[in-house]
């Protein structure tokens, strides 16, 4: 309440502070008042006073207790003022509130008795221009890839033909149908749009949300699998684009199991998702033709590897051929060859003929010859002249058959007894021949004793005998073959 300031210090003095126990003063109708009520006197005064203020200032002691409020400080290099926001703002934050960052705060002025301090209640945070937004980004960035999310090593190959493409982006914008018409174009495939807000409130949460959804797909599951997810955006502003700044966005892109192409904004921006993703196209455009090849080509490729296997193929035919037809030009002509062979044969067939010819004249006239010399009086006249020669001798026919009986009367006796002395005519009576292997005759027991095989032949046969102490075994030898009578070619011997 309302009290007058006037004193007189004189009074004052006599009345308050020399006593030991508080009187009252006269005149003086102002009770003392309680902490409590200067507190909320302050307070009220405070709110009326400054009901809406919108503060810049650079953030200091930041953090945020487990009931979901934000408590801070904001300071400038004379001052420093508390700061609180209550769980409901807080979420709502369009970036995560760090020491050192630059911002705008709006809210109200007031104080907090339970200290007698005053501090401003923030209802609404903004970073305090591009500069400070470019400098909690790079505060940021620096951050994350001290973490090692950023690291080359961790990039892996995209896919060369992927089945199934995931693509994270806003379904109504213009960069689906970008994406989709490229994929058309090269190499039409399978597209899975996970649909996310793609700026404001709660877009960071999303894309985050979807590229872990992604990674959670199972193989062989109801919805398949991509080997490829794409997080696209169209161009805009730093402040358009600050949802793929967000750490938990970078987080789930560096943490996905599924190779992950950012392409966000155009070429010109770039985002901390481009440094987490796997690669890094300029536009959303770029990143269809990232992902497929040009069917095309690959069917040209095709082409040109199956002509290359054809050839390759044929190559060893070919070069076989090659060496074939060198070595063919280096070999003699079958005529060159035989050349020689036919001229001397053509040689030896002449001078066979000739030789037949000089032959057939000289045995020609070597008839002639004697043929002069065979004529019938001449051989009348040989034949007359032996017949007197043979007259003068006496050879009559009739004394060369007395001659001849006489000599086959005196050769009778002998003819009878021949027979008698022939050494195989007792084997008819039973008496055996014995001989050596050799085929000498045995006529004596020692000398029987001093061979060791003996042939005993009977008149129809021989046996082998082996001469030992016990009683051998003889085998029979075949019978001899007669010799058969000499022909008269072989009397007379081969003309040729």
């Amino acid at each position: 309440m309302p009290f007058d300031q006037s004193y007189d210090a004189d009074e004052f003095a006599d009345g308050r502070s020399g006593g030991l126990v508080a009187k009252g003063v006269a005149g003086d109708n102002a009770a003392p008042l309680s902490i409590s009520e200067i507190s909320n006197l302050l307070k009220r005064t405070v709110e009326d006073r400054f009901g809406f203020v919108r503060l810049r200032g650079e953030l200091s002691g930041v953090k945020r207790a487990a009931s979901g409020h934000l408590y801070c400080c904001l300071k400038d290099d004379k001052a420093v003022i508390d700061g609180v926001m209550w769980r409901g703002g807080a979420q709502r934050l369009a970036f995560r509130p760090e020491d050192g960052v630059e911002v705008v705060a709006t809210g109200k002025l007031t104080t907090y008795p339970g200290r007698s301090k005053y501090q401003v209640v923030i209802e609404s945070m903004e970073i305090a221009g591009e500069g400070a937004l470019l400098a909690l980004l790079e505060k940021l960035r620096a951050r994350l890839a001290a973490e090692g999310l950023f690291a080359p090593e961790r990039k892996r190959p995209l896919p060369f033909l992927p089945q199934v493409i995931g693509v994270v982006t806003s379904p109504t914008g213009a960069v689906i149908r970008d994406i989709l018409h490229r994929l058309a174009d090269r190499f039409p495939s399978r597209v899975l749009v996970w649909p996310v807000l793609v700026q404001g409130e709660g877009a960071a949460q999303q894309v985050a949300n979807a590229v872990r959804g992604f990674s959670a797909l199972q193989p062989g599951g109801p919805v398949p699998r991509p080997d490829l997810v794409i997080v696209a955006r169209g161009g805009g502003s730093i402040e358009d684009l600050w949802s793929f700044n967000e750490e938990i966005v970078v987080r789930a892109v560096a943490e996905s199991t599924i190779p992950v192409i950012s392409a966000v904004g155009h070429e010109t921006d770039t985002t901390l998702c481009d440094h987490a993703a796997d690669r890094r196209a300029p536009t959303p455009t770029a990143a269809a033709e990232m992902a497929v090849p040009v069917r095309g080509e690959l069917l040209a490729q095709l082409e040109d590897l199956a002509l290359r296997k054809r050839r390759c193929a044929l190559r060893p035919v070919v070069l076989g051929r090659e060496r074939l037809d060198a070595r063919v030009q280096r070999l003699p002509r079958p005529e060159a060859i035989l050349a020689a062979k036919a001229q001397k044969l053509d040689e030896l067939a002449e001078r066979l003929r000739r030789g037949l010819l000089d032959e057939a004249g000289s045995k020609g006239r070597q008839l002639q010859h004697v043929a002069g010399r065979l004529s019938l009086p001449l051989l009348r006249h040989r034949v007359q002249a032996g017949a007197r020669d043979l007259e003068r001798t006496g050879l009559t026919g009739r004394l060369l058959t007395q001659r001849l009986e006489r000599a086959q009367q005196q050769l009778a006796p002998w003819a009878r007894v021949l027979p008698q002395l022939d050494p195989r005519l007792p084997l008819q009576r039973g008496y055996a021949l014995v001989k050596t292997a050799g085929g000498g005759a045995v006529t004596t027991r020692e000398a029987a004793a001093r061979e060791t095989d003996l042939r005993v032949e009977f008149h129809d046969g021989e046996l082998s005998v082996v001469v030992g102490s016990g009683p051998g075994r003889a085998a029979a030898a075949p019978p001899r073959k007669p010799a058969r009578p000499e022909t008269a070619a072989q009397r007379q011997g081969d003309l040729f």
